[in-house]
Order: structure tokens, then sequence, then C-alpha cells
């Protein structure tokens, strides 16, 4: 039986996740949505009734704003979590690691703190795959109680934080739901998606044809239906969660339902992958080729009986809306 919160706080509600869980959740009439933001002057207008943002809430520890979070958190039941400092195609940063600790660990707890204090009865902490590594080659599928094995920086702040989460709820007595999604895609995707996008679209052969690798990957509409799975599921308990499409696509899987999405025949033809590893080594994109030829699978059958879930997006609906949404922005510009 599913039954609905009342009142659920959406963290990085500007962001590319955060935006589509608060417009989930504030589907729901009878649900109030908090959806904060760090800075108030680029708080997004949702243009629903039951949706308030608020700003100023910053995930630095050393400069959170109790006070903000005091009043954002009031009369909350549940908190999801879907700020973070998140993998950056130019790493600016001199320690990556001690970037992405401060925000994705030290502020989480930071924000966990806060809902404990307001009396918050769970806690969805969106994760990332990448906690429990970069491949599935010569392996079966990742399952939810794999050993942690990060290979990046961004996946090692990932994994420290839910052990940290994990540490801290259990002492306080808050649920903690631990989701952790593969590679998400949908409208607005940036990153290699949105390359891939480009280069789907164009008119001629390109060098993917008879690839038999298997990735799992999760539409954004798929992603923010399990979190309100995970926010409205009563007696839950602390639980981890994997998810995804439920459908494993090969790269040439990916490449024809995009360039179908582009109104293009598939135009594919196969190259040796030794070929693009060399050329991936020589320009330091090896990890662009070992994700490009490479397997990532999840196998999220605990998730969907727990939750009685199933993904109401098939990947054939999800990337014709991304190439969608892509082509708009694309020709507004």
């Amino acid at each position: 039986m599913i039954h609905q919160v009342s009142s659920t706080l959406v963290t990085g509600a500007n962001g590319f996740v955060g935006r589509a869980v608060v417009e989930a959740l504030s589907s729901e009439a009878k649900r109030d949505v908090v959806a904060a933001v760090r800075q108030s002057a680029f708080a997004e207008v949702f243009g629903r009734g039951n949706v308030r943002v608020v700003g100023g809430l910053a995930l630095d520890p050393s400069s959170i704003n109790k006070g903000a979070w005091c009043y954002a958190l009031e009369g909350t039941d549940v908190v999801v979590h879907c700020a973070a400092r998140v993998h950056v195609m130019s790493e600016t940063a001199t320690n990556p690691l001690h970037a992405f600790r401060e925000v994705n660990v030290d502020g989480s707890l930071a924000v966990a703190r806060a809902a404990s204090q307001a009396g918050v009865s769970r806690f969805v902490f969106v994760s990332s795959i990448k906690v429990l590594g970069e491949s599935t080659e010569g392996r079966d599928a990742f399952v939810a109680d794999d050993a942690l094995s990060p290979q990046d920086a961004y996946g090692q702040s990932k994994s420290e934080a839910e052990v940290a989460l994990t540490e801290f709820c259990s002492q306080v007595g808050m649920e903690l739901v631990i989701v952790r999604p593969p590679l998400v895609y949908g409208p607005g995707v940036g990153g290699n998606f949105e390359s891939l996008l480009k280069l789907a679209e164009s008119p001629f052969p390109l060098p993917f044809g008879g690839l038999s690798n298997r990735r799992s990957m999760i539409y954004l509409g798929n992603l923010s239906d399990v979190i309100r799975r995970c926010v409205d599921q009563p007696g839950l308990g602390s639980k981890t969660f994997l998810v995804s499409d439920g459908d494993d696509l090969s790269t040439t899987d990916l490449f024809t339902l995009a360039r179908r999405a582009f109104g293009l025949g598939p135009r594919l033809f196969p190259v040796p992958h030794r070929i693009f590893r060399v050329v991936g080594n020589l320009t330091g994109r090896s990890g662009v080729v070992d994700r490009l030829f490479g397997s990532l699978q999840v196998d999220m059958s605990e998730t969907e009986r727990v939750l009685s879930w199933q993904p109401p997006f098939s990947p054939e609906v999800g990337i014709s809306e991304t190439a969608r949404a892509y082509l708009e922005s694309k020709n507004s510009v």
C-alpha cells in the first residue's frame, strides 16, 4: 500500500535531477513540496501553488545557514537529497577529492543533521552506481549489497557519504533510503550524453555497429518516479535501491534509437575496438572509450519487488524525449 507524504523537501531543486523530482512530487496537489536551492536569485519558478522555494541553503558545513534550514524543514516528513557536486567534464579544482568530499560528504551530513533536528522521519539520498565501480565486464550485474569499490573522486565521495549517513541515521533513528542510479539522461542532459546526441544527429555513417556490450541507464522520468515511490512507501525502513530503465542497451542500440529519434536511419558500421582504444589512450579519453564499448549493468529486481515498482517509460520514449528537447534547445539559440 502507498500513502502520500504530506510535506517533502528536495535539495538541489534547480539541478537536473532535483527539478524533475520536484515536478513529480508536486504533481499530487495534496502534497506540499519545499524546493531548496542555494541561491535565491536563481530559484526556478515551478508554477504550482504547493511548491515553496527556499533559497540560501548552502551545503558547505562552515557556512550553512541553520536558521534557513530550520525554516525550510518546518513540518517536513521526508528529505530527498539531490544536491551534490557532480562529476565534471573539465575539472578545475586543485584537489578534486577534497572538493567532492566537502559537498557530497560533509554537506550531506549537515543536511541530515538539520533534518533530524527538525523531526524528519526519512532521508532519501540520491547516490550513484559509481560507488560500486565502473564496469561489470566479466561478472554479473551489480546488486545492492556488493562491496563498495569506487574508482574516481566522485564515486569515492558518494561512497563515503553513504557510509557516514548510514552511521548517523542509525544513531538518530531516521530512516535512510539510498538510491543508486547509473547514467541519468533526459531533457536538458549535458556531458557525455549530450555529446552522444550531437554525434547521433550527424547524417554521416558512424562506426558503432555490431556492438554487444550492455549498459544500464535511467531516464529522468523513471528516476523521479522511483524516488517518489521511495518517499511514499510506508514502513520502508533503511534500504538501498539500484535503479534503471529495466532494459539494458548496447552502444549500437543507443545510437540506433537516437538516430531514429532524429528521423535518421541507423547507418552504423563496425570498427575494431582496439582502434578506438589506441585513439582513446593517445587523446587522454580512454574513459570515454571504456564507456562506449564496456558494460555496466545493475540488477534492480529487489527494487521492483520491495517497491512494487516498474519503470513507467521505455528507453525508446526516454531517448525520443531527450532528443526532442535537445533539438528544441539547439533551435532556440
